[in-house]
């Protein structure tokens, strides 16, 4: 059991650089949390030059590196487990989870869904009082505008342009004003809560890409993944969405829209650890074999306290593991954000079974490369 739990530690600690060498025999370069200054102090001081010449001031006023929280970025494409690992990581002292800010703007502020602690986001006292501070009010709040510049600079087509070392001015006055919302909702969120840490599990990469050109951020991504058929079976089930007001569905795809969006959201945060940005990769399977080696690399690697004895929500005997989750006021994503007291944990396999072959194929083929490079065998090929 040691030796499996020295594996799986090993494994979190390894973060490879550069999708392409995912099949090419590349070596892995570890981005552990004996990195995490060189890679910070490394972001910080060969940021791309436009990234230096960001405006300190966005639209709610200055913005300084003391009145910003550090924020834990959780990357990779939707059901491969970073709600369970949001989940688990607010749990940890001085760390505010806040759901899927990237949809907050619609979802919640526009269509009243509801937060994760049960409550119409609009009459939310945690969200109300992030709302006054950020802007003065939700009300304030010109929704249409960030919709606007989300369209204009947090797209997947966009990450090829993100990631050169200058942009066009145009480009770069839209995305100084769009981080900007953001800024404004981490610092109002860190205020309101007390903690210094923010976990936001959007998990686009392309947002990502966004909030790392404003240098005063210290932003640390954690790239979720999670075997590519096990993500493309999960996409294909109808899944209900409680949080909406009237009856409503998650978005399903085929395998092969599935695993073109798996190869391509993994890929980007890969670009986005060759960029210079803090990156662990962790894997699903890791994190429900072993919760507590993966929260604390997590937390090494993000600067966080987590000793044995803060880690006391996680339980478990010779049969079963669970963790004891409370309220987080969460801002739309996976329905187990509603689900409060003993969770347990335990892999969900259930596309080993259920999965159709010619579904299994088909996934496998297209994912091949980056399965391989993040080390699910041919076992379960």
């Amino acid at each position: 059991m040691s030796s499996d739990l020295n594996g799986i530690a090993n494994r979190i600690a390894l973060n490879e650089p550069a999708c392409s060498d995912a099949h090419s025999g590349g070596q892995f370069t570890p981005f552990g949390s004996t990195a995490v200054k060189t890679l910070a102090a490394v972001d910080t001081a060969g940021r791309r030059p436009a990234a230096l010449g960001l405006e300190r001031k966005s639209q709610g006023g200055a913005m300084t590196a003391r009145a910003l929280p550090r924020v834990v970025y959780l990357g990779g494409l939707g059901r491969s487990g970073s709600t369970l690992l949001e989940r688990m990581l607010g749990e940890l002292p001085g760390v505010c989870a806040v759901g899927e800010v990237a949809h907050m703007w619609q979802r919640s502020i526009v269509d009243g869904e509801r937060c994760g602690c049960g409550e119409p986001f609009g009459i939310c006292p945690f969200w109300r009082e992030v709302g006054q501070k950020a802007f003065g009010g939700w009300a304030d709040l010109d929704v249409g505008r960030v919709a606007e510049l989300r369209s204009a600079v947090d797209r997947s087509r966009y990450i090829p342009l993100l990631a050169t070392p200058a942009i066009p001015q145009s480009l770069r006055r839209r995305l100084d004003e769009y981080v900007g919302y953001y800024l404004r909702v981490y610092s109002a969120i860190a205020d309101v809560s007390g903690c210094p840490t923010v976990v936001d599990s959007s998990k686009h990469a392309s947002l990502a890409f966004c909030l790392r050109w404003h240098a005063e951020l210290d932003l640390r991504v954690v790239h979720v993944v999670r075997d590519s058929r096990a993500v493309a079976f999960s996409w294909a089930r109808r899944v209900s969405r409680p949080d909406a007001a009237s009856d409503s569905y998650m978005t399903t795809y085929s395998p092969a829209t599935a695993a073109g969006l798996w190869n391509a959201q993994n890929c980007a945060l890969q670009l986005l650890a060759m960029e210079g940005v803090p990156t662990l990769r962790v894997r699903y399977e890791d994190l429900v074999a072993a919760p507590e080696v993966t929260l604390t690399a997590i937390a090494d690697f993000a600067g966080i306290a987590a000793g044995e004895e803060k880690l006391g929500f996680l339980g478990g005997d010779a049969t079963a593991r669970w963790a004891d989750l409370t309220v987080a006021h969460t801002a739309s994503g996976n329905p187990m954000r509603f689900s409060t007291g003993r969770i347990a944990i335990r892999p969900d396999e259930r596309w080993r079974v259920a999965m159709p072959t010619s579904h299994r194929r088909t996934v496998t083929a297209l994912t091949l490369p980056l399965l391989a490079g993040y080390g699910y065998t041919r076992r379960s090929v």
